[in-house]
């Protein structure tokens, strides 16, 4: 597997994790039953972790689908890892800020995710004007 392939792994992961961890840290009050129920979200970090997962889940098939279009276009691999590592990075730190409530700077933070995402997915179409 490539680079950029553990990427895709790791950034499903990292939304995965994102709510795992705020129902980890209150499962006394989770209820597994109900785990759509508002009231677990009342409180402000655990409605800044549900909008974390919940951006996650949102952004995750578009990064996918362009570094598998990316890698199966025959696009600089190379390339290719380095803008899904860089992506997944930022993605952390977006993750971290959202939960830390720094809404500039999350924006900032998804706006270079969105912008190395649409990188990642027009290579193709560039690859020709890239270093191999």
């Amino acid at each position: 597997m490539t680079l950029a392939e553990w990427c895709v792994f790791g950034a499903l992961l990292l939304y995965l994790s994102t709510i795992a961890s705020i129902k980890w840290i209150r499962f006394r009050r989770f209820d597994n039953s109900r785990p759509r129920d508002p009231a677990f979200y009342e409180d402000a970090l655990a409605q800044r972790a549900l909008g974390a997962h919940q951006n996650g889940i949102e952004t995750f098939p578009f990064f996918a689908f362009a570094v598998l279009l990316a890698e199966f276009r025959d696009s600089p691999q190379r390339l290719i890892d380095e803008l899904a590592a860089l992506f997944l990075i930022v993605r952390i730190a977006y993750v971290l800020t959202y939960l830390g409530n720094r809404p500039t700077l999350r924006s900032i933070l998804w706006s270079i995710g969105l912008a190395i995402n649409l990188g990642i997915f027009f290579m193709p179409m560039l690859k020709r004007f890239l270093p191999v």
